[in-house]
């Protein structure tokens, strides 16, 4: 799952306007759901590939009716692009956390009715009224995790505790993969210097520009899909986000470890949004209910190995899942980890170095 890429950030950002002036706006509230009775009632979901479990959808369609129509994206900047271009074909999406300060600012999404949402009382505190979005105008948690380090050990069984010991070590030459993705690269390389990911430190950054360069000669590949190639055998190490690598450890037969570096990772959030266009609205309040329930919770915690937004849903969980420290860490743990920020004009110096390292 590709979470941030800073030159299309950019481009998007700078055409907005102009594009803006022809994206369709506010529709009439629950245009299409007040057809004729013999109309099906329809939902349209883009969501992450391998995001929700499919026996859930199952169960929502049976329980109200309602065909749930699911379309995906490979990143966040792909969905800013299509709702953009005017996509009108989106009831409910969902982007992650900087993502959702950046389409409320370009008014592509709505600012939610609570009358309408009914399990919102049980959401954990931990992920509300954060930077992007304050007071949850636009947004509802949906699910929560970190970014670290995957290991495969029956391919390599050195030490490796943080981002220090990953990117200077000369043992995993041609045996590591980097995510392809500007923020969280270059987040690690500043977190193992002891930065913030979120610095605006020109010299901090070129610090950070110049770790990498340096690891470059041994990273095999740059990719924000390391699971595939790490059940695989093809890499030993990864940066991964927790998802991806607890659904390798599960196909691997616990072969795979995950990391949260000592120096701190990226702590995240996914959340349920309603898109400016949306023309079932209704439907896409009882799609959003429907998820944050906690047994629906649970469901997608069980099955995609992300941490859940609602706390009921953890005492539902088997025992191996509510008392494992990769999905849900120690809160000292935790404590460790930074959530991205929006750097303003900094993230011009981010794509440039970027861009050059990869040039390298």
């Amino acid at each position: 799952m590709t979470r941030f890429n800073f030159r299309i950030f950019l481009i998007t950002l700078l055409t907005s306007m102009s594009i803006l002036g022809c994206t369709s706006k506010d529709k009439t509230p629950h245009s299409e759901s007040q057809g004729s009775a013999s109309q099906k009632r329809v939902v349209n979901l883009a969501i992450w590939s391998n995001y929700v479990s499919p026996q859930l959808i199952v169960d929502f369609e049976k329980r109200t009716g309602i065909k749930v129509q699911i379309s995906n994206y490979s990143s966040n900047e792909e969905l800013l692009a299509k709702l953009q271009a005017g996509a009108s074909g989106y009831d409910v999406v969902v982007p992650s956390d900087y993502m959702v300060y950046v389409m409320s600012k370009l008014n592509l999404i709505r600012e939610l009715d609570y009358s309408q949402l009914t399990n919102t009382k049980s959401l954990d505190p931990k992920l509300l009224k954060k930077h992007f979005d304050p007071e949850n105008k636009f947004s509802v948690p949906y699910d929560w995790g970190t970014t670290g380090i995957a290991v495969n050990r029956t391919l390599y069984s050195g030490k490796i505790r943080g981002w220090k010991d990953l990117l200077g070590n000369e043992d995993l030459a041609g045996k590591l993969s980097l995510l392809d993705d500007a923020r969280e690269v270059l987040g690690a390389s500043l977190k193992a210097q002891g930065y913030s990911l979120n610095t605006k430190n020109q010299d901090e950054l070129k610090k950070a520009k110049v770790l990498l360069a340096q690891t470059k000669k041994r990273v095999k590949t740059f990719t924000s899909e390391p699971l595939m190639p790490l059940v695989n055998g093809e890499i030993a190490v990864a940066q991964i986000f927790h998802s991806d690598a607890l659904q390798a450890r599960k196909a691997t037969g616990g072969k795979i470890d995950y990391i949260i570096p000592e120096e701190g990772g990226t702590f995240w959030i996914d959340n349920l949004v309603i898109p400016t266009g949306a023309q079932h609205q209704s439907e896409a309040y009882a799609l959003i209910n429907f998820l944050l329930e906690a047994s629906s919770n649970a469901s997608t915690v069980m099955s995609v190995f992300v941490a859940p937004a609602n706390r009921d849903s953890i005492a539902l969980l088997p025992l191996e899942l509510k008392n494992n420290p990769m999905l849900f860490p120690p809160t000292t743990v935790l404590a460790r980890c930074e959530m991205m920020e929006d750097l303003g004009t900094s993230v011009a110096l981010f794509d440039q170095y970027w861009t050059e390292i990869k040039a390298e």
